[in-house]
């Protein structure tokens, strides 16, 4: 069992099931429009059991969050390989960025954690966990294995990949988190791509010959 302050996430025979249905739900509806009884039906489960699980609704979006981080960060890895030359890598890596911060779900994971951290500091801890940092480990990987081949040159991996996240965040995520728009469409998206991009090449990027 999973502890956070007193609350308590019970792991069981139907742990698994329940978080992909949540994970589906949450996807679907995000994290207003998520529905407990949405949430059992999609499991095949009782609302009983869930609750036997995952007392509280965000206890079990944000274990949701870190199941669909997981996922999606195996998918980029098998989809890309580090021996891909580093612009087409860094387009991939900046739209799956943007792709996630614009969606209901990703707003949601991020509002919520943050709001957590405060009173539930061990809540904040795996919400950065499970994506900042997932994040920052496997782009500061890859940009070590562009770096090796003479593609790049950086010093600070760590700190490279997180400028490269927040450049891929530019005029996008305060925009929505603050209600300013409710929307990004695709011409924007590849407005902040293109200069993040442009910029973070410009700096790390090296010149041939």
């Amino acid at each position: 069992m999973a502890e956070v302050k007193g609350t308590t996430i019970r792991r069981g025979r139907k742990f698994g099931q329940v978080l992909e249905g949540a994970r589906m739900v949450f996807l679907r509806d995000g994290y207003e429009g998520a529905s407990v009884d949405a949430i059992a039906q999609q499991a095949g489960v009782s609302k009983a059991t869930l609750y036997s699980y995952f007392p509280d609704k965000r206890l079990l979006f944000l274990e949701a969050s870190k199941s669909e981080c997981a996922r999606q960060t195996e998918e980029a890895q098998q989809t890309l390989s580090p021996e891909t030359p580093a612009p087409e890598m860094l387009r991939f890596v900046a739209e799956k960025i943007v792709e996630f911060i614009s969606s209901d779900f990703g707003q949601a994971l991020f509002r919520i954690g943050v709001a957590e951290a405060a009173r539930f500091p061990e809540i904040g801890r795996e919400f950065y966990q499970s994506g900042p940092m997932l994040l920052r480990e496997r782009l500061g990987e890859y940009l070590r294995a562009a770096a090796e081949r003479g593609e790049l040159a950086i010093g600070d991996f760590d700190l490279a990949a997180d400028q490269f996240a927040s450049l891929c965040c530019a005029d996008i995520q305060d925009r929505l988190l603050y209600g300013v728009s409710r929307r990004i469409s695709k011409a924007e998206a590849k407005r902040v791509i293109d200069a993040a991009l442009e910029m973070f090449l410009a700096r790390y990027g090296v010149r041939a010959e």
